[in-house]
């Protein structure tokens, strides 16, 4: 009779349910300390996003390719469906942003129908810059872009979410755990840290 009770607890501890206090994500736990990048692109719609005025928001980050046909449009449609999860206060207060692996394809017009087709319009920033901008970027959050592979489908795709304080506190997987109530869910605990 031990080893259900044993397998229980260990099960108990491994879903982040072992009486812990703090914040229970859904997606991995990243390494401790580590905060959001520094950053200063453009929207597509042109307004200016920095990692210093998204302070105070609870903040998703993926990267996407608009020419992607496998995991980007699913990443898209989540966030999207995310966004609507979340009460109007949470909206608020929260921030979701992809950032471009391939910007000599991803334009404003190639982004704007990319969004629309995945019905993420309104709800998913997207930032754009020359590859020169970029590349910086891409660096700081350790990812391999598609403009580097020459596949649109071939890159780094975590979304990777951080508290009010910058602080990187979990990613979710497109093909693990990624679904728009983990995203929604794991943007209410990110809120909640100090």
């Amino acid at each position: 009779m031990r080893r259900p009770t044993l397998l229980l607890a260990a099960l108990a501890v491994l879903a982040g349910c072992g009486g812990s206090s703090g914040p229970a994500y859904i997606g991995s736990l990243p390494p401790e300390g580590i905060h959001l990048p520094s950053f200063s692109l453009r929207d597509y719609r042109g307004g200016l996003v920095t990692s210093k005025s998204l302070a105070g928001r609870a903040v998703a980050i993926t990267f996407l390719d608009t020419e992607c046909r496998e995991a980007c449009p699913v990443i898209a449609q989540q966030a999207g469906r995310a966004r609507l999860l979340l009460t109007a206060e949470e909206r608020s207060e929260t921030a979701v942003y992809a950032v471009t692996v391939d910007p000599r394809l991803d334009t404003p017009a190639t982004v704007r129908a990319f969004l629309r087709r995945q019905h993420a319009e309104g709800a998913l920033g997207y930032l754009l810059g020359t590859t020169r901008q970029l590349r910086p970027v891409w660096r700081a959050f350790a990812v391999l872009p598609a403009i580097d592979t020459g596949k649109a489908a071939v890159h780094s795709a975590p979304v990777r979410i951080y508290a009010r304080d910058g602080t990187w506190v979990s990613t979710l997987a497109p093909t693990v755990d990624l679904t728009a109530r983990s995203l929604a869910h794991d943007l209410r605990e990110a809120l909640k840290e100090s």
